[in-house]
């Protein structure tokens, strides 16, 4: 898709972050852009700037939503949509066996299921418009690894890649493109997630307070700006590019990233990945690394992690308990648990 000029665009997640990037950049290229978050408040404030979009409310996991969503543009534009562009999203941090139901409901049903509850809503619509079209999904860096304290965020964001690639091969003969876009740290509110699912749970096995999501905001302060992901979505939908990694050194952080996998196949291979483990990082990896997150990874350290900026309110991150578990959680390795 190169041109973008009266093309009805849906952005889920709209409102705000990465969504909102995109639907500056989408609307600013002359489309006709619907924005869906759960959120109303940050929908009507994206409505109150004048900004050229239509914002509608949504829970990615309702599929009667959707349906009743997709009816509804039909009715309002007399056809299904030319882009349909999945970003919402939610993260939580904590240890893997730490991990409860609740938890992991909240997290995959949204990153995962709520992806391909778009898909199976439009992608029909689409087919039968005949038109061809674009689907792009905000996917994740945590795509291509695992991760002890994003488990179940890292799982259903490798799921939602595997899915969208099938998709990308399936939808060739329909004109129908599909992008995968895998950014790392972006300066959003997603950290707002792990707050949104205690209120609504009640509890987790993780330790997340207002201090591990203040802790978060100052990570994500120093993300990729919205605006500049969303030029690379729209890069590679124009290129009909799949895998986007909105990096400079994008293609060699995919190849490192996956050099793992042999490894993990064999008992001489994972006495190396045991020995490189217990090295430093190379220059390289220290390069990329500071290339996601947006800022140098070796500058001063609190705790175990890398300070954001010299700027950046600082919290410690061992005293707040970021990433461990929640104090009740008797099971868990005590140096893991909040009250250790």
């Amino acid at each position: 898709m190169t041109d973008f000029k009266n093309k009805i665009v849906l952005i889920t997640g709209g409102a705000s972050g990465a969504g909102r990037g995109q639907a500056e950049v989408f609307t600013e290229a002359g489309a006709k852009v619907i924005i869906a978050d759960v959120n109303q408040a940050r929908i009507d404030e994206v409505v109150a700037t004048g900004a050229a979009v239509e914002g509608v409310k949504l829970d990615v996991r309702d599929r009667e939503g959707w349906a009743k969503l997709a009816d509804d543009i039909e009715k309002k534009y007399g056809e299904t949509l030319d882009l349909l562009v999945l970003t919402a999203g939610v993260n939580a941090f904590g240890p893997a066996e730490a991990t409860d139901f609740k938890t992991f409901d909240f997290i995959t049903e949204i990153v995962y299921t709520g992806v391909a509850n778009g898909l199976i809503t439009f992608v029909p619509r689409m087919i039968k418009k005949g038109k061809g079209g674009a689907i792009a999904s905000t996917v994740s860096w945590g795509a291509l690894g695992s991760g002890a304290t994003v488990a179940p965020y890292c799982a259903a964001k490798a799921a939602q890649l595997n899915l969208l690639e099938s998709y990308y091969e399936a939808l060739k003969p329909y004109n129908i493109h599909v992008t995968a876009v895998c950014p790392a740290n972006i300066n959003s509110h997603i950290y707002e997630s792990q707050l949104e699912m205690i209120k609504e749970n009640g509890k987790s096995g993780y330790n997340i307070t207002e201090d591990t999501a203040k802790l978060l905001s100052t990570i994500h302060a120093h993300g990729m700006e919205p605006r500049d992901l969303a030029n690379y979505m729209k890069k590679a939908l124009e290129e009909k590019v799949f895998l986007c990694i909105p990096y400079k050194s994008g293609p060699e952080m995919v190849a490192e990233a996956l050099e793992r996998m042999p490894l993990l196949a064999s008992k001489d291979g994972i006495a190396e990945l045991a020995r490189r483990a217990a090295q430093p990082p190379t220059a390289q990896q220290l390069k990329f690394m500071s290339e996601r997150e947006g800022y140098d990874i070796t500058a001063p350290r609190t705790g175990e992690l890398a300070k954001p900026a010299d700027d950046a309110p600082t919290l410690d991150w061992g005293k707040v308990g970021f990433g461990k578990a929640a104090a009740d959680v008797d099971f868990v390795d005590p140096s893991k648990r909040q009250n250790a």
